[in-house]
This record gives C-alpha cells, sequence and structure tokens, in this order.
C-alpha cells in the first residue's frame, strides 16, 4: 500500500533557510537596537551629569553678573529667580528666542529714529521756504516764530507715538519670553519691574556668548 505524501510541504533545505533568515533579521534588529542605546548613553548631551554640570555653570555666571548690579536691583532678583532662570537656560532655544527679540528691537528703534530725523528734516525745510519767500525781516521773523510753535507741537506729538511703539514693542517681548517660560517676564508696565528685566535680557545675552566646556 503506498502512502500519500503530503502535498506543499517545504522541503528540508527551503525550512532551514527560512528559519536562518528569520533568526538573521531578528539578530540585526538586536544589534540596531543595541547600538541606538549606546549612542544614547554615550551622548554626553542626552546624560544627566552633562545636564548638572551646564546647570552649575549658568548658575555660577548668573550669580557673579548678579554681584556687579546695583544694591536695589541685587535685592529684588532672589537666588530662587537665577536658579529658575538657568534651568529655563538649559534649553538653547531660549537664546536664540532673546537674540531674535534683540535683533527685532534695534532694527525697530533704527527705524523709530529715522521717522523722527524726517519729522525734524521737513520742519527744516519748511523754515527754508518761507525764508525764501519772505523778503520782510519783521514778517520773517513772525512767520518763523509761529513755525516753531507748530513745529514743537508736532515733535512732541510725534515723540508721543514713538514712544507708544517702543511701549508695544516691550509687551510683546515680555509676553513672548513668558509663553516661552523664562522666569522673572511678564507684561508689565511698572519702570522698575521693566528695568529688573532689562538686567535678566543682559544677562542671557552675555550668557549666549560663553562657551560651556563640561569636562573643565
Amino acid at each position: 500500500m503506498d502512502t500519500e505524501q503530503p502535498e506543499n510541504l517545504p522541503s528540508t533545505q527551503e525550512t532551514e533557510f527560512g528559519d536562518d533568515e528569520g533568526l538573521s533579521q531578528d539578530s540585526q534588529a538586536d544589534s540596531q537596537e543595541s547600538t541606538a542605546d549606546t549612542a544614547l548613553i554615550d551622548d554626553p548631551f542626552q546624560s544627566q551629569e552633562f545636564l548638572q554640570r551646564k546647570l552649575y555653570f549658568l548658575l555660577e555666571q548668573l550669580k557673579k553678573m548678579h554681584t556687579k548690579l546695583p544694591e536695589q536691583f541685587q535685592l529684588r532678583i532672589s537666588y530662587e529667580l537665577l536658579a529658575g532662570l538657568a534651568n529655563s537656560l538649559l534649553n538653547d532655544t531660549i537664546f536664540e528666542i532673546v537674540k531674535g527679540l534683540m535683533e527685532i528691537q534695534h532694527v525697530t528703534e533704527k527705524h523709530l529714529m529715522q521717522v523722527r530725523e524726517k519729522v525734524e528734516n521737513d520742519h527744516q525745510l519748511e523754515v527754508k521756504q518761507w525764508e525764501s519767500k519772505i523778503q520782510d525781516p519783521e514778517e520773517l521773523e513772525h512767520i518763523i516764530a509761529l513755525m516753531k510753535i507748530k513745529h514743537t507741537k508736532n515733535m512732541k506729538e510725534t515723540d508721543m507715538k514713538l514712544v507708544l511703539h517702543l511701549d508695544q514693542k516691550v509687551k510683546d517681548q515680555q509676553s513672548t519670553l513668558e509663553k516661552a517660560g523664562v522666569p522673572g517676564f511678564y507684561v508689565s508696565d511698572n519702570p522698575m519691574e521693566i528695568k529688573i528685566q532689562m538686567y535678566l535680557l543682559d544677562f542671557i545675552l552675555r550668557l549666549s556668548r560663553l562657551k560651556f566646556e563640561p569636562n573643565k
């Protein structure tokens, strides 16, 4: 009696090859995961020790800067605020945000200065035009006196508009840094608080120019 052979069974060679291939793929996957884990551990930027060293460095630099401030501002900027600021600066993105805000501020100030200079030039041009038209010295003197009153009023209005524009830019900066999670920054019109925030901005800019060397 003949024994029926089961159909579609893989040959011994095919089975062995398939098993070897599966084992090879698993080994490669394990090897890749192991390599990635090792790289993560070896990367100093991901290590807790690196972050602790950087935090200590930032805090020490901030404390040195703090001692150079006038006493009234030293009292207003606490150690807790400095520690919180140092912690936020572990994220280098904060440095880039502050640099960007300062660049915008400088461009804005330059533009507003040009606006003011244009108003002054327009005033001078108007006076020269009257001087070229009027021949009578007394009449000219009277007209120039009127021009001076008008120009003074116009300049005060211009300066007020420029100040309001700058004030809004300051509030925009305060809001941006508050949303970024930088301690000490919030929207305020208080001159003392604004001055403190200016010192903190100066601290951040100075720190951005320092190079942290974790091995030293």
